[in-house]
């Protein structure tokens, strides 16, 4: 079955109490939840174990979901550099980090169907503090440990994300994996791929992931367990200007940018994002949508844009061979914060589907009700085929493929265009044959869309870069 998730973050119960989000992940229809555990969590002393953020993780899902844990090293007492939060290193008694693991996962019972180690751990001195062979070595001691609990659920190897998906063959990122595929292939089931740049990227993407494992003799399933946009990443312009700034801001030897704060001590990413700020009526327009303040019909077409995404990124992941995608991500970290010149903020900020009001959570972005709608039509659903349309190769078609019996029939259709400029593009009448009983038509904006209907089943479809869903069940109704 093809299952789409959210993540709920990177810490959960960790800066404060570990709030109730499984009401609010649950009205959106998601299957799976992606969430994250810290060493020092639950071992906060040497054999004294806390389970209360555990506990609490489990009770969210509940009756309707799985979990997926991606658990990390960190410990303020048991890891080379000690922290509570990132990046982790590795332990110092590797026994005592075994212990830990097997008796988390006891403590899950067969709740939690993916245990990942750790989190895109070739992103050097960010996610991960040591070398590719101590990571290698991680994984093969949480592997063993949670293999040791019988049908605890499948090991996940730490995320491929975007510095190495955006890198040459032979990066540093791509030679991390090499290492520890070769030392450590066999102690994972699964590898997860993270997929935030250029949605026509995707293909390409888990194609270089695979060329990895096939290299070494793995060759197990792909994940997603992060996906989502838009972000800087899939506008050049965007980036190049972030690129820019940033290296102003660190010092590159041309340029500067003046120090921040009373004290002049502000860190250089910070002054970079004064700096964008300050420039923001001159940055290209790629950019702007994602800065606080941009021009109203900016951040409507970045929202537009977020909706056409969620749904042509998790097509298109799936006719690839994936069964698992978590968006990223469910609500902020933190409630009722907001800082703007945070550089992470810039890049993940506005993908959050829903946002803390007076203590709950509720829908925030357009792009919840787009996840709510495709979520719901792909239920049952065991893959997605790609359909292919002769010489009209500028058209994305794609059939979800239902168990014999189930009486649902869902296709989507989008026409490739730019993807800033191409919601201005003019909608084409496209010819298409329904040959399903009953017809329920939305957009990617989750509204409802009326056709007229030509003879023998044939339809008129308004083709453009927003997806357009047809089903032979409703589309819009929450269940």
């Amino acid at each position: 079955m093809l299952t789409m998730g959210v993540v709920r973050g990177i810490s959960y119960g960790l800066f404060g109490a570990p709030e109730e989000f499984g009401p609010a992940a649950h009205s959106l229809n998601a299957g799976l939840v992606r969430a994250y555990v810290y060493w020092g969590q639950v071992e906060p002393a040497p054999g004294r174990l806390e389970w209360t953020v555990v506990d609490r993780l489990l009770e969210q899902v509940a009756g309707w979901g799985r979990l997926w844990l991606t658990v990390c090293s960190s410990s303020p007492w048991a890891t080379r550099t000690p922290s509570s939060f990132l990046p982790p290193s590795p332990p110092r008694d590797p026994a005592a980090y075994a212990e830990f693991v097997a008796a988390l996962v006891r403590r899950c019972e067969h709740r939690v169907d993916y245990w990942q180690c750790e989190n895109e751990p070739s992103n050097a001195g960010l996610l991960w503090s040591g070398t590719a062979g101590e990571y290698a070595d991680l994984l093969t001691s949480f592997a063993g440990a949670v293999r040791s609990v019988p049908g605890a659920g499948r090991v996940v190897l730490g995320g491929v994300g975007y510095d190495a998906l955006s890198s040459e063959p032979g990066s540093e990122a791509w030679q991390f994996f090499d290492a520890v595929c070769a030392a450590a292939g066999s102690c994972f089931d699964l590898a997860d791929v993270h997929l935030y740049d250029d949605p026509r990227r995707i293909p390409g993407h888990l194609a270089a992931v695979r060329e990895l494992l096939d290299r070494h003799g793995c060759g197990q399933p792909l994940v997603v367990g992060e996906y989502g946009g838009p972000t800087i990443f899939g506008f050049p312009a965007a980036e190049q200007a972030v690129q820019a700034t940033m290296l102003a801001a660190f010092g590159d030897g041309t340029t500067s940018l003046p120090q921040g704060g009373a004290s002049g001590t502000e860190t250089p990413d910070r002054r970079a994002m004064r700096e964008l700020y300050r420039r923001l009526p001159e940055l290209p327009e790629e950019l702007q949508q994602f800065l606080d303040g941009c021009p109203p019909e900016l951040a409507a077409r970045r929202d537009r844009i977020a909706c056409r995404e969620l749904v042509t990124r998790s097509l298109t992941a799936f006719s690839e061979g994936v069964t698992t995608t978590c968006y990223w991500d469910l609500a902020p970290e933190v409630p009722d914060y907001s800082d703007p010149y945070n550089l992470l903020g810039l890049v993940s900020a506005r993908l959050a589907l829903l946002d803390f009001r007076d203590g709950a959570l509720a829908d925030a972005q357009p792009a919840a009700a787009t996840f709510r709608m495709l979520a719901a039509a792909l239920r049952d659903a065991v893959a997605v085929e790609r359909i292919t349309l002769g010489d009209r190769t500028d058209v994305h078609a794609f059939t979800v493929v239902f168990p014999p019996g189930s009486g649902k029939a869902v296709q989507v259709l989008w026409r490739e265009a730019d993807p800033f400029t191409g919601d201005q593009d003019a909608h084409e009448a496209f010819e298409w044959q329904w040959v399903h009983d009953g017809i329920h038509v939305a957009n990617a904006f989750a509204a409802g869309v009326a056709l007229p209907a030509w003879n023998h089943g044939r339809l008129a479809v308004p083709l453009s870069a927003t997806p357009i869903l047809l089903s032979s069940t409703p589309l819009l109704t929450v269940g």
